[in-house]
């Protein structure tokens, strides 16, 4: 992923800097979308980011510049920037390498930089707790683990089946319903071989450079 926008159609943005010379930048991964960090530009800081694609900051408690990762090595490649409708606001989507938090964490508020899939990453998570927890008796989702893998493979193969045939009728319904089971249940074969919807999104992208 490289920076999309030309030096020259950023060098003259628009931007409303505050009394102090300054504008807020809010920093965002640009793969996963989880917002990494905030931190201030001036005008000097912004060519630099522009000039050199990584982001340069102005430190309100040094009174200069400094470049993300300049003594740690976890910079801050810039991909694309974006003003907000009012022009006094920066949304700079980056690369980061490494932590971005000064304490050694992902982000500012400690979190895992880390794609989310919405409620498919919740149902990932709960697959896990239920395969963790070994209640057979309780948890379909333990149960089914406990056959082995291959029982979990034939079951997804089932699920195929019943979507293909519901595919072939008008009733949408039960074609939702059956594509909600195929998923379900193709989530459950993914954490029996190892693997995550992380993984299903990196050999895609990797199809499509």
């Amino acid at each position: 992923m490289r920076f999309q926008p030309s030096q020259e159609s950023q060098k003259n943005m628009n931007i409303k800097y505050d009394q102090n010379g300054l504008v807020p930048a809010i920093i965002q991964d640009a793969t996963t979308k989880n917002v990494l960090m905030l931190g201030y530009m001036n005008e000097a800081a912004y060519q630099k980011t522009i000039e050199t694609k990584q982001v340069t900051f102005f430190s309100r408690s040094k009174q200069r510049l400094w470049t993300k990762g300049e003594e740690s090595g976890n910079f801050l490649n810039l991909i694309d920037i974006k003003n907000d409708c009012d022009n006094d606001s920066l949304l700079i989507q980056v690369k980061p390498v490494g932590p971005t938090c000064h304490k050694g964490t992902d982000t500012c508020w400690a979190e895992k930089n880390t794609s989310n899939y919405g409620f498919f990453s919740t149902l990932e998570a709960i697959i896990s707790e239920r395969v963790a927890n070994k209640d057979t008796n309780k948890s379909y989702v333990a149960s089914l683990f406990s056959k082995g893998i291959n029982k979990i493979a034939q079951k997804v193969g089932e699920e195929a089946v019943e979507t293909v045939i519901e595919a072939m009728d008008n009733n949408d319904e039960l074609f939702l319903y059956e594509s909600a089971d195929l998923l379900f249940h193709y989530l459950m074969l993914l954490q029996a071989k190892g693997f995550t919807l992380k993984d299903i999104e990196e050999e895609l992208k990797g199809r499509h450079k």
